[in-house]
C-alpha cells in the first residue's frame, strides 16, 4: 500500500473510523481519499452506509472502466481505468455526473433515469457526441448502467461500466467504405472483361460459348458480391445457393433446406461455380427445361470435430428423365469438383431427373471462416 493510504488510513484510525474500503486504487484512489467529502452531499467516508463502501470498494478495485453514480444529485466516483474516457474534462470525482457529461445529457440523461427506476441496461456501440478536448466529437460507448440498491433496498445509483469503442467502429465504417468501392471496382472490371472476350472472341466463338462465359463471371461475380458483405470472411451457405440460382430463375422453381452454416471464401467461390453448372444444365436439359420442373436442394452435417462432413442433395423433379452427357466439358469438370474444387461429387441420372450428391469435410469447406 502506498505511503500516502497508509498515512490515511491510520490518521482515520486513530479518529476511530475504519475506512479501509478506500485502500489502494491508483490514482484515483488517492484523489478519492484527498477530496473534501464534508462539504459533498455525500459527507464524511466514515459516515457512508454499507452499500456505498462496499461499491466504492469495488470500483477502486476494478481494472476495467467503471463509475458509480450515487444519490439525487448523482456524485461520481470512478477508477483509474475510467479517467481515459473523461479526456481533458476537469477533476470529476464528486462532481455530479450531469454536470460531468453534460452536453451529452439529452442522449444519456433518458438511460440514466431508467436506472434510477431500477431499469439496467446495455447498449452496444452507443454513438455519443462529446466535448472532451476542447471541441466536440463523435465517439462510440459499449455500456451498462446497473442500478445499485441502498440500506434498505431502494435504488440509490447505478454503476457505469463502459468501455469506449470509437476506433473499432471508425474501422468497421472506413471497411464498408472500402468494400462498397471494390465491389463497385469489380463490377466494372467484369464489364470490361465481357467486352474484351466478346471483341475478341468474334468470329473465332459462337454466341452460346460467349453467352456460357459471360454467365459463369456473373457467378463469379455473385460469390465476391456475397464475400464483399461478409467482409471477405465467411458466408451462409443458403445467401451462396440462392445468390447464385436468383439469376436464372424464379425462387419458387428451387427449394433450400439445411442448418445455418458459414463456409470460408474459398467454398464460397467454387460451390457459386458448381452450382451456376447445375443450375444451367437443369435450364437445358433439366427439371428447368420445362414450366412446372423444380429442384430440391438440402444439405446437413453429419459427425463432430475433425470428422464433420457436409453432405448435400441436388434432386430435380417435374422434369424429363436424366441423362449422361455424351461430351465432358468444363462445366462438367467444375460439377465434379464438387464443394470445394477438389471431387467427391456423385451424379446419379435417373427416370425422376438428376441428383447430384456432394460432400466434403467441414473443416475443408469453412476453412478461413470467422
Amino acid at each position: 500500500m502506498a505511503d500516502g493510504a497508509q498515512h490515511f488510513l491510520a490518521t482515520a484510525a486513530g479518529q476511530g473510523a475504519d475506512l479501509r474500503f478506500l485502500s489502494g486504487g491508483g490514482e484515483m484512489g488517492a484523489r478519492v481519499r484527498a477530496f473534501d467529502w464534508a462539504s459533498s452531499p455525500l459527507g464524511e467516508p466514515q459516515d457512508w452506509p454499507h452499500s456505498l463502501r462496499t461499491v466504492v470498494a469495488l470500483v477502486l478495485s476494478s481494472r476495467f472502466p467503471k463509475c458509480l453514480v450515487w444519490g439525487d444529485p448523482m456524485i461520481s466516483i470512478y477508477n483509474d481505468a475510467f479517467a481515459p474516457i473523461l479526456g481533458k474534462k476537469p477533476m470529476s470525482i464528486g462532481r455530479s455526473f450531469r454536470d460531468i457529461w453534460s452536453e451529452a445529457w439529452p442522449s444519456i440523461g433518458p438511460i440514466a433515469d431508467k436506472a434510477f427506476a431500477g431499469e439496467a441496461t446495455f447498449i452496444e456501440d452507443f454513438p455519443l457526441v462529446v466535448n472532451r478536448n476542447g471541441y466536440p466529437e463523435q465517439a462510440y460507448f459499449t455500456f451498462s448502467y446497473s442500478p445499485v440498491l441502498g440500506e434498505t433496498g431502494e435504488v440509490a445509483g447505478f454503476m457505469d461500466t463502459v468501455i469506449e469503442t470509437t476506433g473499432k467502429v471508425e474501422a468497421e465504417n472506413r471497411l464498408r467504405v472500402l468494400n462498397a468501392e471494390l465491389g463497385h471496382r469489380m463490377k466494372n472490371t467484369q464489364a470490361i472483361v465481357q467486352a474484351i472476350a466478346r471483341q475478341t472472341l468474334r468470329g473465332m466463338a459462337d454466341e452460346e460459348a460467349l453467352h456460357a462465359f459471360t454467365q459463369r463471371l456473373i457467378a463469379l461475380s455473385s460469390a465476391h458480391e456475397i464475400l464483399l458483405k461478409q467482409d471477405w470472411q465467411a458466408a451462409p451457405l443458403k445467401a451462396v445457393v440462392e445468390g447464385v440460382l436468383v439469376h436464372h430463375l424464379e425462387a419458387n422453381r428451387f427449394q433450400l433446406d439445411g442448418p445455418d452454416f458459414h463456409i470460408g471464401p474459398k467454398a464460397v467461390l467454387s460451390i457459386s461455380l458448381m452450382m451456376h453448372e447445375m443450375a444451367t444444365n437443369a435450364i437445358k436439359h433439366g427439371s428447368f427445361s420445362v414450366p412446372n420442373g423444380r429442384v430440391d436442394i438440402a444439405w446437413t452435417i453429419e459427425g463432430e470435430g475433425e470428422d464433420a462432413v457436409l453432405r448435400l442433395r441436388w434432386c430435380e423433379r417435374d422434369g424429363p428423365p436424366a441423362a449422361a452427357p455424351t461430351r465432358h466439358g468444363f462445366g462438367s469438370r467444375l460439377i465434379e469438383g464438387g464443394l470445394t474444387g477438389t471431387g467427391n461429387t456423385k451424379l446419379h441420372f435417373l427416370p425422376t431427373g438428376l441428383v447430384g450428391e456432394f460432400e466434403a469435410p467441414v473443416n475443408w469447406i469453412s476453412a478461413g471462416a470467422i
